[in-house]
C-alpha cells in the first residue's frame, strides 16, 4: 500500500467515525433521554473498564498466562478503587505498578 492510499483511507475513516458521532450528537441536541437510559449509561464506564481489565488478567493464552505485574497492578489498582474510589487515580496507580512491576521483572 502506498502512502497516499494509506493516508486517503485514514482520512476516509476519520471522517466517517466524525460523521456517525456527531450525527447522533445532532440528532439528539434537542431531545432528553428516558430516565432508564440515562440509569444504565452510568455503568457503562466501569463495564468497560472491567472489561479490559479481565481481557488483561486473563489474556489470549487463558488463566495460566497471567504475569506477576498484572497480579501486582489489578490488585494494587484494586485496593485504590476501594480506598479512593477515584477512576483516574486508580487508572494511574494501576498503570504505574504495570509498568513498574514489568521492568523490574
Amino acid at each position: 500500500m502506498t502512502t497516499a492510499a494509506a493516508l486517503s483511507v485514514l482520512a476516509v475513516a476519520a471522517l466517517g467515525t466524525y460523521l456517525a458521532r456527531s450525527g447522533l450528537i445532532l440528532l439528539l441536541a434537542d431531545r432528553t433521554l428516558p430516565t432508564r437510559v440515562e440509569q444504565a449509561l452510568q455503568f457503562v464506564g466501569p463495564a468497560v473498564l472491567a472489561a479490559l481489565t479481565i481481557n488483561l488478567a486473563v489474556g489470549s493464552d487463558g488463566i495460566g498466562s497471567i504475569e506477576f505485574a498484572e497480579v501486582g497492578a489489578l490488585t494494587l489498582a484494586g485496593i485504590v478503587t476501594i480506598w479512593r474510589r477515584n477512576l483516574v487515580l486508580t487508572f494511574v496507580v494501576g498503570m504505574s505498578t504495570l509498568w513498574l512491576l514489568g521492568a523490574l521483572t
